[in-house]
């Protein structure tokens, strides 16, 4: 079980607005590789009710790289590489909004157009809610919410679980 699990925060309601992302890549059904890493949205700008979900504030972005600077590091952990995220569609949509903000191509990435996504297969198996948190907390796995890398780890933990039941049939 090879995949790469990804979790990105906004400063805005814009999707190219990444402020933070966190990476977590699976080898084999073990977690190898963290990258955490914050970044400076355009402008810097935040709104008000982003920065009350994730805790992330203009100061601690001002100094950071933008996200064309971060995105070697990105590229080399999801090139070639099967994506999952907890609700996909957002953070999908944040990296394709923010490549095309910085002129890159996602496509270059070799990445398939839709990811997996563990909120709609834990909301498959009749999860209510299904949010990253409940599922987190229903099979106790540590989640510091709305942090990026934390979201990530979880995501995988939920994925590999996930995929470790089916084998039991």
């Amino acid at each position: 079980m090879n995949f790469t699990a990804i979790d990105f925060e906004t400063a805005t309601g814009r999707p190219e607005s990444a402020c933070a992302v966190g990476i977590v890549t699976v080898e084999n059904g073990v977690i190898t590789e963290e990258y955490y890493t914050l970044i400076q949205p355009p402008d810097n700008e935040y709104w008000y009710k982003n920065v009350m979900v994730h805790g992330i504030k203009p100061i601690e972005t001002l100094d950071k790289p933008m996200f064309d600077d971060l995105y070697p590091e990105i590229h080399k952990r999801l090139y070639g590489r099967k994506i999952v995220a907890h609700n996909e569609t957002f953070d999908r949509n944040v990296l394709k909004k923010t490549m095309k903000w910085y002129g890159l191509y996602y496509d270059e990435l070799e990445i398939a157009d839709k990811w997996e996504c563990t909120c709609r297969i834990y909301r498959a198996k009749g999860y209510k809610p299904a949010n990253l948190k409940a599922c987190s907390d229903r099979h106790g796995i540590a989640l510091n919410h709305h942090e990026a890398l934390s979201d990530a780890r979880a995501c995988a933990k939920l994925y590999m679980l996930h995929y470790r039941q089916l084998a039991l049939f």
